[in-house]
């Protein structure tokens, strides 16, 4: 049975649940930040998905992507699986801007996390579903 990992659990708010994957922001204002799990238990890696999922994977990066896009503009799109520190495979999906404080580095420790307050939360995930259902 698949679980969020409690690193993710403890670092992220639910925005939405795709045919594949949990999509997640992050919970750091800093960057306009998903993070997508794809709900298959014991994935460590991305050669550890079926290959019946790959593509659906690849769709949703997409999407994450292009709802990210419409919302914040971005300069560039990241997009990495790391796993170092979490082991259940969770793909980052990150917008940059050329002004961002880790611009043109990666973003991991660039700043301390700014945490989002209530409102500003809820109103960020209402804007990332509408963007995740217009992608669609």
């Amino acid at each position: 049975m698949f679980e969020l990992h409690p690193d993710l659990v403890a670092g992220t708010f639910d925005v939405a649940s795709l045919p594949l994957c949990r999509v997640q922001l992050l919970n750091d204002k800093t960057y306009p930040w998903l993070v997508l799990v794809p709900a298959k238990p014991g994935l460590k890696d991305f050669h550890d998905i079926a290959a019946s999922d790959q593509l659906t994977l690849m769709q949703e990066i997409d999407l994450a992507s292009r709802a990210l896009v419409s919302v914040y503009n971005p300069d560039k799109m990241n997009v990495a699986a790391l796993g170092n520190m979490t082991p259940q495979l969770h793909i980052h999906v990150i917008a940059r801007y050329k002004t961002d404080p880790a611009w043109p580095g990666p973003v991991w420790g660039a700043v301390a996390a700014q945490k989002y307050g209530e409102a500003e939360l809820a109103q960020t995930i209402e804007k990332i579903q509408a963007a995740l259902t217009a992608a669609g």
